[in-house]
């Protein structure tokens, strides 16, 4: 049974597949349900993905859809620190993550009350990432990627995309663990529609049992993206829920730790029902 190690020094072990809400505190997100920009609008999203069933939120404040333009770090820090912030006064208890590849927002955000880094660059887009993960003994998502969210998908290329994915994510492990950071607070992440193909994400996720040997627990994250709909001729990101809940009982039944999704209780539901009947 895995588990994460928090920055008080309790472990938070994986019983069962647990959720994380996406809150997006931007205007530009592909999903128009999961902007909630304000600290007022995410605070309303953060509670109605907390009475579904979240264990986890993940806050965000620069779109990483394929053809995005970046943020500068002041500004998503101006729009996720007051919203980590008013999320923890009012549920402390709930596990929070922030989703940048900047060590200077990361570093604001665990001044904020952040409690896991989720980096879609598995720690290589900013150099001092490692040192802000390290230093503040946060547990760190390392996400694959294949190039930068405004170029990736610009015909991505791999040898053996299953065994490419798993080289880079056990690469970054070692990175990580060289550069001070514990193995109980490493989390993996196959970046599933991040520089590749509608066939690559299958082929990764028909081979998910391959990244068991990595030996950290794994935050699948494939809510409503474009392989969904092109796998099911729905182009329109609203008509892909239940693609994205067939993805997630298919995860659990591989025990799978973590979903990140835009719709908890759907999801939350099916996850449950399929451990029921394992």
């Amino acid at each position: 049974m895995k588990h994460i190690l928090l920055k008080d020094g309790t472990l938070h072990t994986f019983t069962n597949m647990e959720m994380m809400g996406i809150i997006n505190v931007t205007p530009d997100s592909f999903y128009s349900g999961s902007r909630a920009f304000g600290t007022e609008k995410a605070m309303e999203r953060a509670e109605k993905l907390i009475s579904e069933g979240a264990a986890f939120l993940d806050i965000g404040g620069e779109s990483t859809r394929p053809g995005s333009a970046p943020v500068t770090p002041e500004e998503e820090q101006e729009r996720v620190c007051p919203v980590i912030h008013a999320i923890k006064e009012r549920y402390p208890d709930i596990l929070l993550s922030v989703d940048t590849y900047h060590a200077a927002t990361a570093q604001k955000a665990c001044e904020a009350g952040v409690d896991i880094i989720n980096d879609i660059s598995a720690l290589t887009f900013d150099p001092d990432m490692v040192h802000v993960v390290a230093e503040n003994q946060v547990p760190v998502i390392l996400m694959h990627i294949n190039g930068r969210p405004d170029h990736m998908q610009d015909n991505p290329h791999y040898d053996d995309v299953v065994e490419d994915v798993y080289a880079f994510l056990d690469q970054q492990i070692d990175f990580s663990l060289a550069h001070g950071i514990s193995d109980e607070r490493i989390i993996i992440d196959l970046g599933i529609g991040f520089g590749k193909t509608v066939q690559h994400n299958i082929d990764l996720l028909k081979n998910i049992d391959r990244f068991q040997d990595l030996g950290m627990p794994h935050l699948l994250a494939v809510s409503r993206k474009s392989f969904i709909g092109a796998t099911l001729h729905e182009e329109d990101p609203e008509e892909r829920l239940f693609g994205t809940v067939g993805v997630s009982a298919y995860a659990a039944m591989h025990g799978i730790e973590m979903a990140r999704v835009h719709d908890v209780k759907a999801n939350l539901d099916a996850v449950r029902m399929v451990e029921a009947l394992q």
